[in-house]
């Protein structure tokens, strides 16, 4: 009995240790994610976190039977909805000569280009506003992952509903060779190309200085949605679901970053002792 009551004894001071290690984490992880760190130790994480990011996408590959039902009742879907438009689309965009050759180059290189240009002219010029942006990409992606491995999905091209594969022609390929071999085809929804998108769009209109290049962040999303659909990599609800995937992981990040947003980085031009305003802190402030 003795032995019993000391244990109790023991039990709210065992979990109040445990409460206590929980929030220092929880205030560690967000102070980390709330600093911006040196170049170097944030191109190790981003470029880190997107090789995880594809070497998962393409090593969850999901069934090619159970990818071709979800992209049958996508379909089912958007034909209930009266959306289903992606067929039209390429077939009007395939009329015009040259651009869909410009739409297959831009899906295979804006995505990641556009997107890691962004991070590095925010690190350096956006201080404030970079811990944000980036942790919101950083969760975005996490969340894509999810959904390729909850939900796989074949693309319009490979559905059978007569949209062709505009991209793998030439020296390209995503259904052979090196890129196949971490590319997973049925990872459809959501479009992390619009996903990213978003958060770059949305981060150029709100923080660039200049009004043509605000103007090009909010042209940027549209664009790129017709780039999927043209190329025949993704329906409209794809892209939906990119949105939907951004609007999480700013919400996310909002709740994670402080506004402490960036720490002195003494070999930087005027950030030793600098705190910056906490209004630059995310999409509404000052810029």
């Amino acid at each position: 009995m003795a032995t019993l009551a000391h244990e109790r004894r023991h039990v709210p001071s065992q979990r109040r240790e445990a409460d206590q290690v929980a929030w220092t984490a929880t205030v560690h992880g967000r102070g980390w994610l709330s600093r911006r760190h040196s170049l170097p130790i944030e191109l190790t994480m981003v470029l880190g976190l997107y090789a995880v990011y594809e070497a998962t996408r393409g090593l969850v590959a999901g069934d090619a039977h159970v990818a071709l039902r979800h992209a049958q009742e996508v379909i089912s879907f958007e034909r209930s909805l009266h959306i289903f438009v992606e067929a039209p689309v390429q077939h009007a965009v395939l009329a015009v000569p040259g651009l869909i050759g410009t739409l297959g180059f831009a899906y295979l290189t804006l995505h990641l280009s556009l997107t890691g240009g962004l991070l590095f002219w925010l690190h350096r010029r956006r201080p404030a506003a970079y811990p944000l942006v980036r942790t919101t990409l950083l969760f975005a992606t996490a969340l894509a992952v999810v959904g390729y491995v909850v939900f796989p999905t074949a693309p319009p091209r490979l559905s059978g509903v007569g949209i062709v594969d505009t991209v793998s022609s030439g020296h390209v390929d995503l259904n052979k060779g090196l890129v196949s071999s971490l590319y997973n085809p049925y990872a459809a929804v959501p479009s992390l190309h619009v996903g990213y998108a978003l958060i770059v769009g949305a981060s150029l209109a709100r923080y660039a200085p200049h009004p043509i290049t605000r103007l090009a962040g909010l042209a940027y999303p549209p664009f790129v949605l017709l780039v999927i659909v043209a190329t025949g990599n993704h329906f409209l609800i794809d892209a939906a679901a990119g949105a939907a995937v951004a609007a999480l992981a700013l919400l996310a990040a909002r709740l994670l970053v402080t506004p402490r947003s960036t720490t002195p980085l003494p070999h930087l031009k005027g950030d030793t002792d600098v705190q910056e305003h906490p209004r630059c802190l995310g999409w509404v402030g000052a810029r």
